[in-house]
């Protein structure tokens, strides 16, 4: 249990932005910064550069005196650190922050940007979890969606990690990309339980307007794939994976037993959490605030803060935001909404609409009730309250009409909250 902070909880997570990328995907809208193909290294003058300015952005942070127990590295392609340069990173977060000895250290990788040394570095260093970006075992995909590896690198990548002892890999794979076929999609599904990682990431392809795909492909018309099409490939990944001893725990994330992602349901539990760098987001004290997502404006707003603490720029969370954030968070484990938490936190009349708005979407068996026994069973508005148990969308139905269930709540849910968030 986090201690509270006033009435929010101490961030004891950290995510730190590595912006650097060979080149940009095509389905690409994060901040990042492009750098070309080559080895990096220490005397990458940008690379470089990017690590001292995110070591003094840690440096003048505020601190809330409780030592990290996941820290993410994200991008962009963080493999493109050296050694050295992830070191730098690492040890100004133990003496500003503290780590604690079991940290959960997480980076983000793609096939093709290390090699062994580099990964038995990164591993002296505390970082025990690998997010491969694979996306697909086909040739002609990888090429379509600009990725910088093909298949051949995806099997170097994994015998890498096994040769540097990496036990706890993940690895990232997108549906519903352009021309891609079930057929397809079923052979990256079952090449990548064959790889028996602990973690898969399946991700519905989401063709934002910036992107290259955006501006190429207009969705819900070829060459992408149909509605119905990128349904069905969605509940292939949910039914391939679950049988081959996968829990589906979250909407697109699956684990073998004890192997979920720790520092990811920080985010999913909407608890507070540290974020550093170039576009990142952090949340602290009822506070999201999202940092310049260029270089040269980050750089800036680093600097401006010289010679004090830099202190929170966002927006406090309203008790009718903090209780929508909520609900979208958790709706997207499978484990779904803590009832009594829920009406202890924002009042029984909350949970009293919540369960009048959702009983015509249990009807069609997107949602359902599970009781502290784990025993699923009807609800209604009457039922007697405080209600204890939990209220999740249904695996997959539920899931794949997520986006149907969370806008009615949204839309009726009221202004009248009576507990802080």
């Amino acid at each position: 249990m986090k201690r509270p902070i006033g009435n929010y909880c101490i961030p004891s997570s950290a995510y730190v932005h590595i912006p650097f990328c060979r080149r940009r995907c095509y389905y690409c809208d994060f901040p990042i910064s492009v750098v070309g193909d080559g080895k990096k290294g220490d005397n990458f003058s940008p690379i470089q550069e990017y690590v001292e300015v995110i070591c003094d952005e840690i440096n003048i942070t505020k601190s809330f005196c409780q030592p990290l127990e996941t820290i993410f590295f994200g991008g962009g392609t963080p493999s493109l650190l050296s050694v050295g340069q992830l070191s730098r990173i690492l040890d100004t977060l133990e003496q500003k922050l503290g780590i604690v000895a079991n940290a959960e250290v997480s980076i983000e990788m793609d096939p093709g940007t290390f090699d062994l040394e580099q990964v038995q570095g990164y591993k002296s260093l505390g970082v025990n979890r690998v997010s491969l970006g694979v996306q697909a075992f086909q040739d002609d995909l990888l090429q379509l969606c600009g990725r910088s590896h093909d298949v051949s690198d995806i099997y170097k990548a994994v015998n890498t990690l096994h040769q540097a002892g990496i036990i706890n890999f993940s690895i990232d794979l997108i549906s519903g990309l352009p021309h891609q076929t079930l057929e397809q999609w079923q052979t990256s599904l079952e090449t990548g339980i064959t790889i028996s990682p602990t973690h898969i990431s399946s991700y519905d392809l989401v063709v934002e307007p910036v992107t290259a795909f955006g501006r190429y492909y207009q969705p819900g018309y070829a060459p992408l794939p149909t509605d119905e099409t990128a349904a069905q490939m969605y509940r292939m990944a949910q039914q391939l994976i679950s049988i081959s001893g996968y829990e589906h725990y979250e909407i697109s994330n699956y684990a073998k037993p004890g192997y979920q992602c720790i520092h990811n349901r920080v985010y999913w539990e909407n608890r507070p959490y540290y974020g550093f760098g170039m576009g990142a987001t952090s949340y602290l004290e009822g506070q999201r605030f999202t940092r310049p997502r260029t270089r040269n404006e980050y750089y800036q707003w680093v600097l401006s803060f010289q010679g004090h603490s830099i202190e929170n720029q966002g927006i406090d969370t309203s008790n009718q935001d903090c209780l929508l954030e909520t609900l979208m968070l958790r709706f997207r484990l499978t484990e779904g909404v803590n009832l009594l938490t829920l009406s202890q936190q924002f009042g029984q009349e909350t949970v009293e609409k919540l369960l009048i708005y959702l009983q015509p979407y249990q009807k069609l068996g997107w949602v359902e009730f599970l009781n502290p026994k784990g025993v699923v069973t009807p609800f209604s508005n009457n039922q007697k309250l405080p209600i204890e148990g939990y209220l999740r969308l249904t695996d997959p139905e539920g899931f794949l009409f997520s986006n149907t269930v969370l806008s009615t709540l949204f839309s009726k849910l009221s202004n009248s909250i009576s507990m802080e968030c």
